[in-house]
């Protein structure tokens, strides 16, 4: 007998993950439509007496009331809702900070999922082509032989690079120090330090989730310089800064579970299976 996982709230990347996970449990849904499985997927509707060992929770944490993002429910999904149908000594998987969460679930064992590298390395991809994706819809110029920023060169950075590279952008990367300078060398491409960046660029990527673009640096950019920041919050901007000097950034949040929502969900479910069954 297949044991059971509480699926709770979430976007589509929670129906491609509940569907992965179905291979290995019954699944049951809270805080879903229905109508957004596929009619061939067999799951449940969670029962007022059950309870649960293992529950998932959305990418986004619940909100400083309570609520838990459940953008598939026609009702509000609350963590009220949820508590009563996970076990003592339960395991919750939660996207994003669990040291908040665990305050929701004191007798269970909450565990970040988004916190394992395997997950953020299957997520820099979406995440990038998203970015570029984005741009591609807001530029009104080609790709090929644009003046790019990219700001940060971790696994997002890194696959920008390399996609930006098969369009032919002429691209320079910001960087702490040498090592980073050092890797965009590896690359082939040029760098400069972040201190030190000017504003000949027509499109910047920000990764980095510290403030790098404050008003003096925006300032340095001409006024048509698309910005796109990919970094989680707080965020690489000053956007009250921008707003006033009509520079336009785009905060492209969470890409992944919108650009491609089942590549994303299925790499949640894998961390999990990882997690729960080890190889």
């Amino acid at each position: 007998m297949k044991k059971k996982i509480l699926i709770a709230g979430g976007d589509m990347r929670q129906i491609y993950c509940a569907e992965r996970l179905s291979q290995n449990y019954d699944i049951f849904i809270l805080g879903i439509e229905r109508s957004y499985f596929p009619d061939n997927m067999q799951i449940y509707e969670a029962g007022d007496d059950m309870e649960f060992e293992y529950a998932v929770l959305p990418v986004v944490p619940p909100d400083e009331n309570g609520n838990i993002s459940a953008p598939l429910y026609n009702k509000n999904l609350t963590v009220a809702e949820v508590q009563r149908f996970i076990k003592r000594g339960s395991v919750v998987f939660i996207g994003t900070d669990a040291e908040r969460s665990r305050m929701y679930f004191p007798n269970s064992t909450v565990i970040a999922y988004m916190d394992s590298e395997s997950i953020s390395l299957k997520n820099a991809i979406p995440s990038a082509e998203g970015a570029v994706q984005v741009a591609l819809e807001e530029l009104p110029v080609t790709l090929n032989g644009l003046s790019v920023l990219i700001a940060g060169l971790g696994r997002i950075g890194t696959s920008l690079v390399l996609m930006l590279k098969g369009f032919g952008a002429d691209i320079t990367v910001a960087v702490r120090n040498e090592c980073g300078a050092a890797k965009a060398r590896m690359f082939g491409i040029k760098s400069v330090y972040t201190g030190e960046i000017n504003g000949d660029f027509q499109l910047v990527f920000n990764t980095v989730p510290n403030l790098i673009f404050d008003s003096s640096m925006l300032e340095k950019f001409p006024a048509d310089t698309l910005f796109i920041d990919l970094a989680s919050r707080p965020g690489g901007f000053d956007f009250n800064a921008a707003k006033k000097t009509g520079k336009k950034v785009i905060w492209a949040l969470g890409l992944p579970g919108k650009t491609a929502p089942k590549t994303a969900g299925i790499a949640v479910a894998e961390t999990i299976l990882n997690i729960l069954s080890p190889v």
